[in-house]
């Protein structure tokens, strides 16, 4: 088993920065994949980043790219979503998702094996 938990949630204004973390316990697997999902009030869980912890090589969704970066520390089993340039449109529920995989990066919620209890960020305008 894997655990995950979030931390770094909170409220910023719009134009603000945020520090998202996922610290994981548990098993280690080679091949695993860590993402950030978010999901706002009304709408469906989606993929906003990961990387694939071996290599970090990253992925994200087209609205993030140039204002989020996705990092891990491997001393520290953490991985980071920095939040730049944040929009009150970014306001959700982020969740972090791991899945052991060769694959490219998946972007959908099934794929995915662990999750953590999700942290609020909300962007105010």
């Amino acid at each position: 088993q894997v655990q995950l938990v979030e931390s770094g949630g909170g409220l910023v204004q719009a134009g603000g920065s945020l520090r998202l973390a996922c610290t994981a316990s548990g098993r280690t697997f080679k091949n695993v994949v860590v993402s950030w999902f978010r999901q706002a009030p009304g709408k469906e869980r989606e993929f906003v980043a990961g990387i694939r912890w071996s290599t970090g090589s990253t992925s994200y969704v087209e609205p993030v790219k140039g204002r989020f970066t996705i990092s891990r520390d491997n001393a520290k089993n953490t991985m980071y979503l920095q939040m730049d340039s944040l929009k009150p449109e970014d306001t959700a529920v982020y969740y972090c998702a791991a899945v052991v995989t060769i694959w490219n990066i998946p972007s959908y919620e099934r794929q995915y094996d662990y999750w953590g209890q999700g942290t609020q960020v909300t962007v105010s305008s």
